[in-house]
């Protein structure tokens, strides 16, 4: 016998001057969606329940009831395996989904954690000094153990046939029947969790290459992870902040992002067929560089700021420098995020980022080139990286020597 759901709301002198907040709500049973605050990461109720924003006190609260009543109806938002199913993912890319989200709330667990700092600061194993060789940043414990995490996840699975993550020098070879290969950077912004600053999880999706298959099993991993952006499957990005939240791009259905409702354990779906705006108001980028920065990268930052750009708006700054809580805002409110020197990967964090932008209607870019269109070379190749909306990426372009090719070595 199902039990009630009941939704909380803050009180306040003046509703209608100040909208109620939902603040905790209690769901009957896990799979039984009740409209819970981490659902909607705290959204205001107005934007929660629209009736809330208007009328009397008696019919604020009705509508509360309401909702409360209907939890786990119709009108509850789907999950991500309800989601592929509705935009009719085939079997395996939906299981492999599966797996990958499990891999992420226990991320998003560890990553809660109050022993997280101590994991965040510890200083790399000796056997890490190898990755200066390979273009890999030395990764920390915390980068060690989400890799673990996820590469159990995809053995697990039993759908991937290869993976390449940043933390690795080589691809892996998983098994032979796999029709997926996978990409992907663990923890990015890894360096600032001691700071309790965003991180995130970036992965893509492609096909294995059959053609391949007679390869030796270190070869074929790493050409299956070579392929050029164009040939992606599917892409995703885990931001770990706040709130949870799981955005994906799919070949044929758009961008969609999840947040993690934590009482009931699932990603449900909050910002379906997301569409960045044609046009923000808000750059991204580490001003401190600004000396070391192009001409055409000057002019443009000055000119947008100044609002002397084609918008005639002024710009803001916003720089968390951590790659997916960049890009995430950038999704929402519009603009441009950038990273001009070469510093970002192609493999694991250009290609899957700019393929999840196009789906949502944006750009990626090196400043010169479609990201998507670069052959990758090998698997830690950087390079500069501008991602956006289209209308700012073709004004960013339009100035043409955008790309920073000093690099002094910077320690931070």
């Amino acid at each position: 016998m199902p039990m009630a759901a009941v939704c909380f709301l803050s009180s306040s002198s003046s509703y209608s001057s100040s909208p109620p907040r939902v603040l905790v709500s209690a769901s009957r049973r896990e799979g039984d969606y009740c409209f819970q605050s981490a659902r909607r990461g705290l959204l205001p109720a107005n934007r929660m329940f629209p009736s809330l924003a208007a009328g009397s006190r008696a019919s604020r609260a009705a509508a509360v009831a309401a909702a409360s009543s209907s939890a786990g109806g119709e009108g509850a938002p789907p999950t991500l395996a309800e989601l592929l199913a509705e935009i009719g993912a085939e079997d395996d890319l939906a299981a492999l989904f599966g797996h990958l989200q499990h891999a992420c709330k226990r991320i998003a667990a560890l990553v809660a954690s109050p022993f997280n700092a101590e994991l965040g600061r510890a200083k790399s194993s000796p056997d890490s000094s190898s990755s200066v060789g390979t273009g890999r940043d030395a990764p920390k414990p915390l980068d060690v153990i989400s890799n673990e995490i996820i590469l159990s996840s995809l053995r697990r699975s039993r759908k991937v046939a290869a993976v390449a993550s940043e933390e690795d020098d080589e691809a892996i070879w998983l098994t032979d029947d796999g029709p997926f290969v996978v990409v992907t950077d663990p923890l990015d912004g890894s360096r600032n969790i001691e700071a309790s600053i965003p991180t995130g999880s970036i992965f893509g999706v492609y096909r294995r290459l059959p053609e391949l298959d007679h390869l030796p099993a270190a070869e074929k991993a790493a050409l299956n992870a070579l392929q050029s952006g164009a040939h992606l499957v599917a892409a995703a990005y885990v931001l770990y902040s706040s709130a949870t939240i799981l955005c994906l791009g799919l070949g044929g259905g758009g961008a969609h992002a999840l947040t993690l409702d934590r009482g009931a354990g699932e990603f449900v779906l909050t910002h379906p067929s997301l569409r960045i705006p044609p046009r923000g108001q808000i750059y991204s980028v580490n001003d401190a560089r600004y000396f070391d920065w192009p001409a055409g990268l000057r002019r443009y930052v000055d000119d947008v700021r100044q609002g002397k750009g084609r918008s005639g708006n002024k710009y803001s700054a916003r720089y968390v420098c951590s790659l997916v809580a960049d890009l995430h805002r950038t999704l929402l409110y519009g603009g441009v995020a950038m990273n001009p020197r070469d510093h970002l990967r192609l493999v694991y964090e250009a290609n899957p980022l700019s393929f999840i932008v196009e789906k949502a209607g944006g750009r990626g870019s090196d400043g010169r080139r479609r990201i998507l269109d670069i052959q990758p070379q090998e698997l830690h190749q950087r390079l500069p990286l501008f991602l956006g909306s289209p209308e700012d990426m073709e004004e960013l372009e339009s100035y043409g020597d955008v790309q920073q090719k000093f690099n002094p070595g910077y320690q931070v």
